[in-house]
């Protein structure tokens, strides 16, 4: 535990605004990360978009998110007119942060900035040869993160973590791809104790450490763990997590549907 005195965290409003909300996400963070003897600024809060219409993400980017994550592909092209110019100016990042079919990749690279839901060779092979067909490499390369389930929960996507290495290692050979990091989706807090979700969340942070240490060709810029969500983005912290993932926290509960 950290000696340095505990920020205070501001409490919800009842006006349920996004930046209300979001001043409490932020408060959240920098709490987990003093309270873990780390600087709140390694810690970056990407906000999760799905179901929300572009109106709201708007909203979110007006009070200074500079990063987001869409977990459909269809949601990602909807929304993406409505950011096209932040994108386009550096403002803005967008995350592919669900599973990605192969028949959607072209959809992808046309509206996202970075992929975080790698989870096989194969897919890693189609994304980096449309890449180098649309001239997408050098500085313009994809950003992608291998997931990798960490719970072996047959419900979540990822690579098996014995086999995340060897996958992190080959992604990173791959023309039009720069390996940022690693990302994972614990075990819910609901379903479990606190030591077994940090427990998971270490096994990533072993696995990133791992790849970095090894030297390979292309992997010393995979340093970002993505992982902790609205209920459990303290213990990610606790870990080490570099992105947390949030939506409910920011936007209030999901809707069914958005009307895009």
């Amino acid at each position: 535990m950290s000696d340095q005195p505990q920020p205070s965290v501001p409490e919800p409003s009842t006006d349920g605004s996004v930046a209300t909300r979001l001043a409490v996400v932020r408060g959240r963070i920098t709490a987990a990360a003093v309270a873990a003897g780390r600087d709140p600024r390694e810690v970056r809060l990407l906000v999760a978009t799905k179901t929300q219409t572009p109106e709201a993400v708007l909203e979110a980017l007006a009070a200074g998110v500079d990063l987001i994550g869409e977990n459909r592909v269809q949601e990602l092209v909807a929304k993406a007119p409505a950011v096209a110019d932040r994108v386009a100016e550096g403002a803005l990042q967008v995350h592919m942060i669900g599973h990605l079919q192969r028949n959607k990749i072209n959809q992808v690279l046309a509206t996202a900035t970075g992929l975080e839901t790698l989870d096989s060779l194969d897919l890693a092979r189609a994304i980096s040869e449309r890449c180098v067909r649309d001239g997408r490499t050098g500085d313009r390369a994809l950003e992608v993160m291998v997931q990798v389930n960490v719970t072996g929960e047959e419900s979540k996507s990822g690579v098996a973590p014995d086999h995340a290495v060897e996958l992190a290692g080959a992604v990173a050979t791959l023309p039009g791809l720069r390996l940022t990091g690693f990302m994972t989706i614990g075990a819910r807090l609901d379903d479990t104790d606190e030591d077994t979700v940090r427990a998971g969340f270490a096994r990533l942070r072993a696995i990133r450490d791992a790849v970095l240490a090894s030297g390979a060709p292309g992997t010393s810029t995979a340093t970002e763990l993505s992982m902790g969500m609205t209920g459990d983005l303290e213990p990610a912290i606790a870990e080490g997590a570099t992105i947390v993932r949030v939506g409910t926290a920011v936007f209030g509960p999901r809707v069914t549907a958005a009307t895009l």
